[in-house]
């Protein structure tokens, strides 16, 4: 094949991918071309190669999908270097996170907490409880907007959908033994290894395939005092079991020791920020009189809300010994890499996941599946500040889906629509405490290490007076509905897409908590709920698909061990409403080397907040975002990922949250050997209604460019460069530290020969200091540095 024709065959084909002729062109021998695109055009895994069911359930190419959201094959990870959820900043706009006390567990999205999927099923709430794993990610969905019907009810504001790799390749059985194996080393000690192998599985007539993956880290960190060790196995069958029935079954299973949460900097001032001139002093009116290392509650006084490290904010300067620093008052220059750790934080978690699916196509194109799935997590964790949690989940999913075809008028109105049924059940324990006072985040010199008159005590190690767990929610809930989604094409260009469910929801929860804030005795409640989705588009001659898009969702308000508070059972508050209007424009140019999409929204959802009562805060946000694909050559490749947005918080804000030291009008001396808090956020000045939700920056924006040789004798080399610009973040008080704007480059560099392959990954390039705000009650107390200069180095062997 010469070259013009190599090229105009995969420019061809990549206009034909992102078409809704895809499926039919299968079957007119193309498929020998579609390795041409793979091998020669699409180096970096940019373009969807098949129609994808993760947006609305149904196979629809995302170029077509009124809605906006973004993929990221297992190729376009590697090569961005993508480690975490974090990282996905770089390819989906709209994705910034704040920091989760250090911990990827969930995307922000839109400016609020996403939610995580599994293959489509919801996984139990994980806001920084653990890192969720992505290293057997076949490809990782983001998508901008409510979950589909068939996957559950959820809040509009957007999903991530994880899917592994398993026993198919493509729509075929795997046919021979393969897989690879991968070890990494970097710098601060960085060591991980990998592990997969596809085998095929024939038994008698029955083809089938298995895919098994491990992964395993033993690594220190940037930040000194953290080291991340986790395990990872996932299995995954599938089977053709003849006459249109198919089955796939696999499980995953996760340990981690080393997600430990970290507020990062405290005793914040403007000056820390800009020239990390840190002020340093200790406290030394408290005492380990006991000598156990720590304090414990008879140490401060009586407990439960004897003399607290704590002092409530009416309105008026206020202080006390605890909060006087009265040794070691100075200044230092604090280095990046030092955060807020002690040896006594831990965390632990397991999980295990696992799906069974059962599907049969008839031969008038209909098909009817039934999938199960599990999920568990128990997870135990210390922060020393004052934070000890403990939590013991598990939810199961029953699902039926009806898929079907239907045509009218002479074939001008055709559908592909689904209904089905599903109930999901949740049994989980949270037990956590807030320390009756006793946290107190800016207590600890971090200039000086960890004290004994620092570390608080924890209901894992009772003294004769030590701390109980305040909270102790144990909780149940059902969710039963029905759901359908139809995609009606009126012509070759008109599109309807609706959607909707039903459910029922029962909750129990009952908080046995030593000194809880909830309701006492059993909290129940029950409740029937619709929501709905539509969107309508329109193709055009010119590549272009503008579309628009209205859904209404509910989704239950669940704390972070996936129960609900039994004070929001009480107050009926424990399932919201949220609402999504967007309208944009898909765009296919340049004979489909150039795709995207560009949107604008408005939305309004809820998010809840922590603490010792949890309280429901409504938010509006609108926001513009554009992505970009450009398939530029052979070689070379480029994408752009940005978003312009606004955030706001709907008063009056009632959460609980703790303040900093110059709100109150006390100088740091005299208040960092405590902390002050209010129980309604909306008592401080200039929040008595709406307000700007500052910890999500106003734009972000993405470039990234990749370039791919051909292969040769010697092999072959290629590299992705790029970087993520941010502009400012600030604390969401009145008159606010603001973390200034920043722009972090990285650079990966591969090589590959035969099965070998080496790649060289340089994360934040130039060594750009720059700060993540942190989230929830301490987002005016802490703020988190950002990982300086990282290298690493990956070899991998296929076989």
């Amino acid at each position: 094949m010469s070259k013009r024709l190599l090229f105009v065959a995969s420019v061809s084909l990549s206009a034909l991918i992102m078409s809704v002729g895809q499926a039919q062109a299968a079957d007119t021998g193309v498929g020998t071309v579609d390795e041409v695109v793979v091998t020669a055009r699409d180096k970096a895994g940019l373009l969807e190669k098949a129609p994808n069911d993760s947006v609305f359930g149904l196979d629809k190419a995302l170029i077509e999908t009124p809605r906006s959201a973004s993929f990221a094959s297992d190729l376009t990870l590697q090569r961005y270097g993508v480690q975490s959820i974090d990282d996905l900043t770089a390819i989906s706009p709209g994705t910034y996170t704040a920091s989760f006390y250090g911990v990827p567990g969930a995307l922000n999205i839109r400016g609020t907490l996403a939610e995580n999927y599994f293959r489509g099923f919801k996984r139990i709430e994980n806001r920084g409880t653990y890192s969720t794993p992505i290293g057997d990610a076949a490809q990782i969905e983001i998508v901008r907007g409510p979950p589909t019907p068939i996957y559950g009810s959820g809040k509009v504001g957007g999903m991530l959908n994880f899917t592994p790799k398993t026993g198919k390749s493509g729509d075929s059985y795997i046919t021979e033994v393969g897989g690879e194996v991968e070890a990494t080393v970097g710098s601060y000690d960085k060591k991980q290894f990998s592990g997969q192998i596809g085998i095929p599985l024939k038994l008698g007539q029955v083809d089938g395939g298995l895919h098994l993956y491990a992964e395993g880290e033993d690594s220190g960190s940037y930040y000194r005092g953290i080291t991340p060790k986790r395990q990872i196995l996932e299995l995954s069958t599938d089977f053709d079991l003849n006459d249109g029935w198919t089955t796939a079954l696999g499980a995953m299973f996760y340990h981690s020791d080393g997600d430990v949460q970290t507020p990062g900097w405290n005793r914040l001032t403007q000056d820390l920020i800009n020239t990390q001139t840190y002020i340093t002093g200790r406290d030394t009116s408290l005492t380990d009189s006991d000598g156990n290392g720590k304090i414990t509650p008879n140490e401060v006084g009586f407990y439960p809300y004897g003399t607290a490290l704590y002092i409530p904010y009416y309105g008026f300067p206020n202080s006390d010994a605890h909060h006087t620093l009265d040794v070691g008052l100075g200044t230092a220059k604090l280095d990046p890499r030092t955060v807020y750790i002690s040896a006594a934080d831990f965390s632990h978690t397991w999980t295990k996941t696992a799906y069974w699916d059962v599907a049969k196509a008839f031969d008038n194109g209909s098909s009817l599946k039934l999938q199960l799935f599990y999920d568990s997590l128990v997870n135990k964790r210390f922060v020393s500040y004052g934070y000890p949690a403990w939590f013991d989940s598990n939810v199961g999913e029953a699902r039926v889906t009806y898929n079907f075809d239907l045509n009218f008028a002479g074939d001008f109105v055709k559908s592909k629509s689904f209904v089905g049924a599903s109930y999901r059940k949740f049994e989980g324990r949270r037990r956590e405490s807030y320390n009756s006072g006793l946290i107190a985040l800016d207590r600890r010199d971090l200039s000086y290490g960890a004290t004994p008159t620092d570390i608080i005590d924890d209901p894992f190690s009772p003294e004769s007076y030590g701390l109980q767990w305040e909270n102790d929610n144990r909780s149940k809930w059902a969710q039963a509905g029905i759901f359908f989604t139809s995609d009606i094409y009126f012509g070759e260009r008109l599109n309807l897409m609706v959607g909707g469910r039903y459910d029922n929801y029962d909750v129990k929860s009952q908080d046995t908590g030593f000194v809880s804030f909830q309701p006492s005795g059993l909290q129940k409640g029950s409740k029937g709920k619709g929501t709905y989705t539509a969107s309508l588009s329109y193709k055009t001659d010119l590549g272009l698909m503008p579309y628009i898009t209205y859904s209404q969702a509910s989704a239950l308000e669940m704390s972070q061990a996936g129960d609900i508070a039994a004070s929001l059972v009480n107050n009926g508050s424990w399932l919201s409403d949220s609402d999504l209007a967007e309208a944009g424009v898909k765009f296919q140019l340049l004979q489909g080397t150039l795709v995207g999409s560009l949107a604008g929204y408005r939305q309004n959802r809820t998010q809840l907040t922590s603490g010792p009562s949890p309280t429901i805060q409504g938010t509006r946000a609108k926001g513009v975002e554009l992505e970009v694909r450009y398939l530029a050559s052979e070689h070379l490749s480029f994408t752009f990922a940005g978003d312009m947005q606004h955030t706001e918080i709907k008063g009056p804000d009632t959460s609980f949250a703790y303040i900093p030291y110059y709100v109150t009008g006390i100088s740091p001396q005299n208040a960092f050997g405590g902390t002050y808090v209010v129980w309604n956020f909306n008592s401080l000045p200039g929040r008595g209604g709406d307000y700007a939700y500052t910890l999500i920056p106003h734009a972000v924006a993405s470039l990234y460019g990749t370039y791919t040789s051909s292969d040769y004798s010697w092999g072959k080399v290629g590299g992705t460069f790029g970087a993520t610009s941010v502009t400012k973040t600030a604390q969401t008080v009145q008159n606010p530290i603001t973390y200034p704007e920043y722009t972090v480059a990285s650079l990966s560099l591969f090589y590959e020969k035969g099965p070998y392959a080496a790649t060289l990954n340089i994360d934040n390039l130039f060594d750009k200091l720059y700060f993540t705000p942190a989230a929830d009650s301490y987002a005016n107390l802490a703020a988190l540095p950002g990982h300086g200069r990282e290298w690493r180095v990956t070899v991998k062997r296929t076989f």
